[in-house]
């Protein structure tokens, strides 16, 4: 039980946690991915190189510790927070381990004259209490899965009935279940967890389902990524007949039903979920702008089949931008703007009314010069959602 004097306690440290939380997290992660191989599959050591990990672990300790007397005030936080941890398969076992290193690097990093006993032990106190909460939604999300028709818990063999070249670096994967049974529907927005053993080593990634529910298949569209270890593998190893194993799908970035007109903005690889989203806005009479914005036209997947549901169904607006356009390209292949998406070219692409309901993805610099835009536009902030496909962070 986190006592009144704990909750001071913690509080006083949010100004340490300000300045020098990304140390303290990146210190943390270094101890517990050395000592603990069990949870290293839970972890993508991109997100450590780069930093993103620490960063968003960071201002997550940062939010609990601000708001430690009033939870409610985290808002989205805890509910991005248990979907990514069922679509990974985060365990009640596994919450020791990260409060047991959590603790050390507090003491380790900021001394053991600032880290006193008590200090440590309301910090103790404050983690055990995150650690039951998140738990018990865990535990929920774990069993509503397991309970729903086509559900299942834990990871569940599929098998790759099709895969597709969609663009010079993505593939798809259509994949059924192995055992022939039912499929659990979702939500389109929604990501899916997959287990995967890599040279002898398990990694888990999410991936967004990039078609929407269909009952018998789940689609995933991947993109070649540069050193990417789960990504290369497989594009180059996992084929037609090939099986890998899924966890059930996760995630709170989801379509949601409405009458205003919906505008669909991707960056690269961050059209796949809004695909299903489209699929979905077009069995109602809803108005759709579909925007994505590519390097170039070999780097732009789903063009075709984007076309082709423009053509089909003439609620659908869709605008195309390439930061680049080769010299000798063809008119049919031209998009309908060249450089960065900016102000002026979503002023025009955008519905004559700022009443919508706009959804985005794409690298964190593309999304924060979007989420700028719609708000000098005048779209209002509720109405403009996002979310990433790493760990959370800023957009500010």
């Amino acid at each position: 039980m986190l006592t009144t004097q704990q909750k001071s306690i913690v509080t006083a440290t949010v100004p340490l946690l300000e300045t020098g939380g990304e140390a303290l997290t990146t210190h943390f992660y270094r101890i517990m991915l050395a000592e603990h191989p069990e949870v290293r599959p839970l972890f993508n050591q991109a997100h450590q190189a780069s930093g993103d990990q620490p960063r968003a672990l960071a201002n997550g300790v940062l939010m609990y510790a601000k708001n430690i007397d009033r939870l409610e005030a985290l808002g989205e936080l805890a509910g991005q927070i248990v979907n990514k941890h069922v679509a990974l398969q985060v365990l009640p076992e596994h919450y020791p381990i990260v409060g047991a290193c959590l603790l050390r690097a507090i003491r380790e990093v900021l001394g053991a004259e600032i880290a006193t006993d008590e200090v440590i032990a309301a910090w103790a106190a404050a983690y055990g209490q995150l650690a039951d909460i998140l738990i018990g939604a865990e535990k929920q999300a774990y069993d509503e899965r397991a309970d729903a028709p086509g559900g299942w818990r834990g990871a569940r063999s599929f098998t790759v009935v099709r895969k597709e070249v969609e663009s010079e670096e993505i593939n798809s994967f259509y994949l059924a279940p192995t055992d022939g049974g039912a499929i659990l529907d979702f939500k389109p927005g929604q990501y899916i967890g997959l287990r995967l053993v890599v040279d002898g080593q398990e990694i888990r990634r999410n991936y967004s389902l990039s078609a929407a529910p269909n009952g018998q298949t789940y689609r995933i569209s991947v993109k070649r990524e540069t050193g990417g270890v789960a990504s290369n593998h497989l594009h180059d190893a996992v084929g037609e007949g090939g099986t890998v194993e899924l966890f059930p799908p996760a995630g709170a970035f989801t379509l949601e039903a409405g009458e205003r007109p919906l505008v669909l903005i991707s960056g690269g690889v961050g059209i796949t979920p809004t695909l299903a989203m489209l699929e979905a806005a077009l069995k109602t009479s809803r108005a759709v702008h579909f925007i994505h914005c590519a390097r170039t036209r070999g780097a732009h997947a789903f063009r075709h089949a984007i076309d082709a549901l423009a053509h089909k169904h003439p609620q659908l607006e869709r605008f195309y931008c390439y930061e680049e356009v080769a010299k000798d390209a063809a008119q049919a292949d031209a998009p309908d703007a060249v450089g960065r998406l900016d102000v002026q070219k979503l002023a025009q692409w955008l519905p004559a009314t700022r009443d919508i309901d706009a959804y985005f993805l794409g690298p964190k610099p593309f999304m924060q010069q979007v989420k700028s835009a719609l708000r000098t536009l005048g779209v209002p902030d509720r109405q403009a959602r996002y979310e990433f496909f790493g760990p959370a962070s800023a957009l500010e």
